[in-house]
């Protein structure tokens, strides 16, 4: 049986804490998404649309949400993906990535997830259903 086969509902997987975002790293997700919005980028511009300073690509925390998954290729793949932007990632924030299982659904596993900043606050909630490969 697979490791994700064994869970039971309310279990976790293991939490993710991703490196404090900095400037370069959303400068490279700007360049590969083709999302050049300057609020990502340039603190004048950012605090000219009413921010402190530069935030994070939503698009980004997303797709780092998936990083919870990457242990479990052998064992399947994320089939749908639900969220709701909640907060703002700023630079220097320190994310953590959260998921529990919800729901099993025959070779389907829905599992609740998040993305929280270091002061506890959600910035992404929402739902992933992985499809595991039957034995």
């Amino acid at each position: 049986m697979s490791i994700l086969g064994e869970l039971k509902i309310g279990d976790s997987l293991d939490e993710i804490q991703l490196e404090p975002v900095d400037r370069i790293t959303l400068i490279k997700y700007a360049g590969a998404s083709g999302d050049y919005n300057p609020i990502h980028t340039i603190d004048d511009e950012a605090k000219k649309a009413g921010l402190p300073g530069i935030i994070a690509h939503g698009m980004w925390t997303m797709g780092n949400l998936s990083k919870l998954f990457t242990s479990y290729l052998e064992e399947g793949f994320i089939q749908d993906y639900t969220i709701r932007f909640k907060g703002m990632v700023f630079l220097h924030d320190v994310i953590s990535l959260k998921a529990e299982l919800a729901e099993k659904m025959g070779n389907k596993l829905r599992f609740h997830v998040q993305a929280v900043n270091q002061k506890g606050d959600q910035v992404i909630v929402g739902d992933v259903i992985y499809h595991q490969y039957l034995d």
